[in-house]
Order: C-alpha cells, then sequence, then structure tokens
C-alpha cells in the first residue's frame, strides 16, 4: 500500500475504534442499569487502545508524507515532524485516547461512564482543528467552519456508536425510546452543520451560480451530494423505527428493530468512508 493511502486508512480505523468507545460510553452512560455498566465500559477500553494505536500511526504516515520523505528517514527529521500542526494534534489525541483506555478500564459507575463520555468528547476535538475548517483560522469563516465540524462529527459520533450500542447492550424499548430522542437531536445537528460546512467550503461567499457550479463540479462537492444521499436515507431509516420498530418492540418482537438497525449501521459505515475521504480532498 502506497504511504500516502495508509493516512486516510489510519484515520479509518480510528474513526471505527472512536465509534466503538462511544457505543459503550454513551450506552453505558446514558441508557443501561448500573449491573450493565461494566461490560459496555470494558469493551469501550478496548477500542480506545485501538484509537490510541491508530492515531499513532496516523502520526507516523501523517509526518512521513507531508515532509514527503520514506518512513525509513522519519526519525531523523524527527524534530521537523514535531513542528508539523498535523503531527501536534495527533500527538495530543494519541495521550487522550491512551488516557481513556486506561480510565475505562477501571469504570464501574454510571457516573464514571459519563466522565468517559466527555473525555471521548474531548479526544475527538484535536484533528479536527487542522483540517479544512484550521486555514484562515483568524477569519469568521474559518471558526464557523471549525465549530461547526466539531458538532458535526460530535452528532454523528453520537448517533452512530448509540445506534450500536443499543444493538449491542440494551435493546428494550426504554432504551430504544429514549436513543431515538438523541437520534432526532443529533440528525437535525448533522444536517445543520452537515449544509453549513459544506456552502462555507464551496464557496459560501461567492454568488449563487459559482456555488452550483462547484457543487457539480469539483469532487469535494461530489462527494457532499454521495454523503447528504446518504444521511436523506438515515433519515427515513429513522422514521421507519419510529413508525414501525418501536411497536414491535413494545410486543416484545425485537426481530425487525434488529434487522432495520443493522442495514442503518451498514449505511451509516458507508457514510463515515464518505467522510474520511472528504477529509482528504483539496
Amino acid at each position: 500500500m502506497p504511504l500516502s493511502w495508509s493516512v486516510p486508512a489510519f484515520r479509518l480505523l480510528a474513526d471505527g475504534a472512536a465509534i466503538w468507545v462511544a457505543s459503550g460510553v454513551l450506552t453505558a452512560g446514558l441508557l443501561l442499569p448500573t449491573s450493565d455498566v461494566v461490560r459496555a465500559c470494558q469493551d469501550a477500553a478496548i477500542a480506545a487502545a485501538i484509537w490510541a494505536v491508530a492515531s499513532v500511526g496516523g502520526l507516523i504516515a501523517s509526518a512521513a508524507v507531508i515532509l514527503g520523505i520514506p518512513l525509513s528517514h522519519l526519525a531523523e527529521h524527527a524534530s521537523i515532524a514535531g513542528e508539523l500542526t498535523q503531527v501536534r494534534a495527533l500527538a495530543i489525541s494519541v495521550v487522550l485516547t491512551a488516557v481513556l483506555a486506561v480510565v475505562l478500564s477501571g469504570v464501574r459507575t454510571i457516573r464514571g461512564a459519563r466522565i468517559a463520555l466527555a473525555l471521548t468528547a474531548l479526544a475527538l476535538i484535536p484533528p479536527l482543528l487542522t483540517g479544512h475548517g484550521a486555514i484562515e483560522r483568524t477569519t469568521i469563516w474559518s471558526v464557523t467552519a471549525t465549530t461547526s465540524l466539531v458538532i458535526h462529527v460530535f452528532a454523528a459520533t453520537a448517533w452512530i456508536g448509540g445506534l450500536a450500542g443499543v444493538l449491542r447492550y440494551a435493546r428494550t424499548r426504554a432504551a430504544v425510546e429514549r436513543f431515538s430522542t438523541l437520534a432526532l437531536t443529533c440528525a437535525i445537528a448533522i444536517g445543520i452543520t452537515g449544509l453549513l460546512t459544506a456552502e462555507i467550503h464551496l464557496g459560501g461567499r461567492a454568488d449563487g451560480w459559482a456555488l452550483i457550479t462547484q457543487w457539480v463540479t469539483t469532487g469535494y462537492g461530489a462527494l457532499v451530494f454521495a454523503k447528504t444521499v446518504a444521511f436523506a436515507a438515515l433519515v427515513y431509516v429513522g422514521w421507519r423505527h419510529r413508525q414501525s420498530t418501536l411497536p414491535s418492540l413494545a410486543t416484545g418482537n425485537p426481530a425487525a428493530f434488529r434487522r432495520l438497525a443493522i442495514g442503518e449501521l451498514l449505511l451509516m459505515a458507508a457514510t463515515v468512508g464518505l467522510a474520511v475521504a472528504l477529509s482528504r480532498t483539496p
């Protein structure tokens, strides 16, 4: 695999692990009784360790790609690599995720799970500050784009992780109903921040025709369109959950919810892949 491809590969692994962590801590902190917290947090601790390893890999690969050198020569340029914003951000993520893994291994209470949930949110932030929104950070557009991106990622992680957690740990009607309310909030946040971020990066200060042209003719615009279609499909599936699977759970039949949730998670996984591709486009 070319070195340049290892960067999005490590990013995808890190994102998947972060969602896995979120599935455990969010479910343990908000949806589970105390007696079930330990299992979810132990699973999340394993995921946090994987997240830390993926962040280390991403740090090394990113440094080599940015400097344009093979991995075998990276040690010779360690001081230069340490000055790179992306490398520093990933180094912070490594520290935070390693701490998170240790904390989660000892969590036994709902309060502990909620502390771990806050630490998970904190660990998500550093890499987001070095992407598209980090350019020209003194401008109001840059600050808006970065803030929007952080909220977008928080909401997406909570939505996907929460669904995975409910499916694995808490497939009861009460838990699903609580998650359904959270999912609706996340969907609204994702829709608003996604459109705002895309408009800024596609030329929100340009005239209408130029903006439409960029949506249609650029690689970034094409990926945004594909992600928008996937998001619309997820909203439809969420509506189906409210209309059909919640009543099925009330009758003691979880099969319909399980089938629809698995399909929704597969669609979410594809959306995460699109998001990683989006983060790598000019």
